[in-house]
Parts: C-alpha cells; structure tokens; sequence
C-alpha cells in the first residue's frame, strides 16, 4: 500500500461487541482500521468488508492470540506495515472469567493478566517509535473493578488494577511526543456467558440488582465507549495519564 493516507488505527478485539463498535466510530471519522482478532475469523473479516465498502482500502484485520508474544510482535509489526504508521493503538481485547480463590490455574491467571495487562505494554512498546514519530496516542480500555474488586475476579481485577497503572506509566514514560489514556467501562455490555457453566452465568434477577445501583438507571451502549475512544484520540490533546469513568455513576456508588 502507498499513497497518503488518513490516520491508522490498530484496535485489539475489534471483531465483535465493543471493539467493532470503536473500529467503526473511528472510520466513520475518517481512521483506517487494523482489526485485530483471536479466534473470530469470519467476524472480523467481515468488519474489515464492511468498512471497505464504505472506504476502499481502509481496513484489515490481523489474527493474533495475545497469550503468545511472537504473535504480539507479528500484530505490531504487520499493523505498523499495512499503512507504514500508526497513529493510534487501542488495547480493547480483554479476557473476563470468575477465578475464584481455590479454583484458579495458572493457566487462567495468564489468560487473564496476558490479554489485560501484558500483550498491551509490550504492543505500547513495539509501537512506540511510529506512535512517537506521527504523535500518536494510546487508549487501554480499562474497568471500574481496577479501583473496587469484582467478587470471585480477582485475577481480573488485579488484572484491570495494573492496566491503570499501566496507563499512568506509559503516560510519563512516553511524553510528550505520545499521549496515554484509559477508559473504565461500567455495565455496557452483559458478559458472554456462552462458555460459562450455569451457575456462573449472571442470572435476569442479578443484572437488575446490578442496574439498580447505577445512578443512571440503565445500562450503557457500545457507542458510549466508542464516542470517549474519539474523543480522546482527537479532541483531547492537553490530556494524558487519565482513566475516565464511563459507567452512568456506578463508581461512586461502590
């Protein structure tokens, strides 16, 4: 690919739900897309066509398990190559399961900690020179539960806990040719319970105690993660190392 082009940028989990939703915010304000996927094939590839209709050579999307850091480093580099930059580099992809005390692997620990926190520093640092070089940014998508546990998440809150200070750190490290982010996701979407077994899956009753703590009375919307995403990415320049709530009130109600 050759040319000029708009800005890029690679968004992790994009396939589906929230991430497909910011792939498509940010095309629609005029980003080419890196749709990054894991085992989502088929959805992935059909964003990316779904935005090349839109704009002709404006998306792709890269496979890439998180927990492998060859993989990692093929994600960066392939992304950094398919339009010679990027601008903007989203680290959405996240692994959620209860771990409860005395049944947790280690495996689940590093599906956890590797999606959340470890694929998104090493990403952040392969890509830092082409972020610095177009004065980038870096948006982790982090969790209310970073601050407050998550009962029978632990690994995930801890997980959530050091994406913040992961946002915090890169933020002073990297100014102030690149500026870093987070946003804090409160009730947007209900977790897949597709693999879970019955009695981890969030019951009818359980998600109608967890609206009714929330000031606002309602669950969110992808497009409300999305529309933060952009704002930060192009209407926040004086901003770096800040986590925003976007939960309808949920964290002050913890």
């Amino acid at each position: 690919m050759s040319g000029a082009y708009p800005k890029v940028a690679l968004v992790t989990g994009a396939a589906k739900r929230i991430g497909a939703e910011i792939a498509r915010k940010l095309h629609a304000a005029n980003f080419n897309i890196i749709a990054h996927y894991h085992q989502s094939k088929a959805d992935a590839e059909e964003l990316a066509e779904e935005l090349n209709e839109k704009r002709s050579e404006s998306a792709i999307s890269i496979q890439a398990d998180l927990n492998d850091m060859s993989q990692v480093m093929h994600l960066a580099q392939a992304g950094s190559d398919a339009w010679q930059k990027i601008d903007l580099l989203v680290n959405n992809a996240s692994s959620f399961f209860p771990t409860p005390i005395g049944k947790t692997d280690e495996e689940e620990w590093n599906q956890i900690i590797n999606s959340n926190l470890k694929a998104p520093f090493f990403l952040a640092q392969a890509l830092a020179p082409t972020l610095a070089k177009h004065h980038g940014c870096i948006i982790n998508i982090a969790d209310i539960y970073a601050d407050k546990p998550l009962k029978k998440h632990s690994v995930y809150s801890i997980a959530k806990a050091g994406n913040v200070m992961l946002t915090k750190t890169l933020a002073l490290e990297l100014a102030p040719l690149i500026r870093v982010n987070g946003i804090a996701p409160g009730a947007i979407l209900w977790p897949d319970d597709s693999y879970k077994k019955p009695e981890d899956q969030l019951s009818d009753e359980n998600k109608q105690k967890m609206l009714a703590k929330i000031p606002l009375q309602e669950r969110g919307h992808e497009s409300d993660i999305a529309r933060t995403i952009l704002f930060l990415a192009n209407e926040a320049p004086y901003m770096t190392g800040q986590i925003l709530n976007v939960d309808g009130g949920r964290s002050i109600t913890i």
